[in-house]
Formats: C-alpha cells, structure tokens, sequence
C-alpha cells in the first residue's frame, strides 16, 4: 500500500523560495559582472533578503557560485548523457557528456575558473562543495558506463579512464593558457587526449 505524500509545509516552502531568489540573485549578478566583482550584500539585497539570511545558505562568495554553477552543471550533464545515449562510437560518446560540460563552465570565464578552483580547494564540508564533488564524481561515472561499451574496457579500467578524463576536462578549462580560447578549441584539446587513452 503506497503513502500519499505529505504536502510541504509553509516553513519549508519559505526556506525554498528564499533559497530560489539567493540563486537567482547571484546567477544574475554572477553573470553580469563577474564573481569578483560581486559582492555578498549586492547578492542579499536582490534577493531581499539579509545578509545573515544569506550565510544561512551560502557561508561565502565561492559557496554561492557552487551553488549557481552546480545547477547549470547538473543540467549540462543530463545534456551529455542524453546526447552519449546516440552516440555509437566510445570517443563520440565520452565527448558528447564532456562538451556541454565545457560549455557551461565557459560560458562566463572568470566564474567558470573560479567554480574549479572552489571544486579543488573549497571546503568539502560544505554542502555546495559536496553538491560539486557529487556532480564530478557522476560526470565520471557516465563516462566510465559508455567506455564499457566498448567490449575490451571492464569495469575497473573504465572507471580508472573516466577519473583520467576528468583530469584532462579540469585541466584544459582550468588551465590559463587557454582563458581565451574558444570552446571547439578546448573541446578539440580534451577530444585529442581521449582518443591518445582509448584502444585502438
């Protein structure tokens, strides 16, 4: 026998709309000017709320820019597998998932930049930190499911190439030599190193 499910109540509802406008408020804000130059009571007061309503949900700048960048993620993601699901060949698929995730992190530089730097070294803790390594550790396993359909790759050695992959996604965004290259550029980078680790 199945539960209906119990309506939300009004104190969760007003966590999630504050929550919402916080996301909303940086996203715009983030996008416009740059993480940088942003601060957390330009963010607070459009989202119109208070400052220490804001350090309820965020505790810094680079915690508020996982929080905007890991829902841009989480949808480029789904992108990717969605499009690796038509993809027959190993290395289309591997970059069918890569190239939205490049996508997304290009799409505003600096704040791209800063959202791996965050992954790198941010504090793990931290819920939007654990969002983010969450979301890297499925952006792996995706990888790692269409390597495996290649008969030659098992389990493990496909995991092991997902993780390397990862590495190379990281690295070539990250990278400074490449802020102002454009994303086929990097793509075709990522797509080059992939096809060097695959069995021919």
């Amino acid at each position: 026998m199945s539960v209906a499910p119990q309506p939300v109540g009004r104190r969760e509802r007003n966590k999630q709309d504050k929550l919402d406008r916080i996301t909303a408020a940086a996203r715009e804000l983030f996008s416009e000017h740059g993480v940088d130059d942003v601060t957390t009571q330009q963010i607070a007061d459009k989202a119109d709320i208070g400052t220490g309503t804001l350090f309820l949900y965020a505790k810094t700048k680079g915690e508020l820019l996982l929080l905007v960048q890991n829902s841009s993620y989480t949808d480029a993601l789904a992108r990717g597998r969605a499009a690796a699901d038509h993809a027959e060949d190993p290395l289309e698929a591997v970059m069918a998932i890569v190239r939205p995730v490049v996508e997304c992190n290009r799409a505003q530089i600096s704040n791209g930049r800063t959202y791996l730097r965050e992954i790198v070294f941010g504090d793990p803790d931290e819920p939007h930190h654990r969002k983010a390594l969450e979301l890297t550790v499925q952006t792996e396993e995706a990888i790692a499911a269409v390597l495996q359909r290649d008969q030659r790759i098992n389990p493990a050695k496909a995991a092991t190439l997902a993780h390397i992959v990862s590495a190379i996604m990281l690295l070539s965004m990250a990278a400074t030599a490449n802020a102002a290259r454009p994303v086929e550029a990097i793509v075709q980078e990522i797509a080059h190193q992939v096809d060097a680790l695959l069995p021919d």
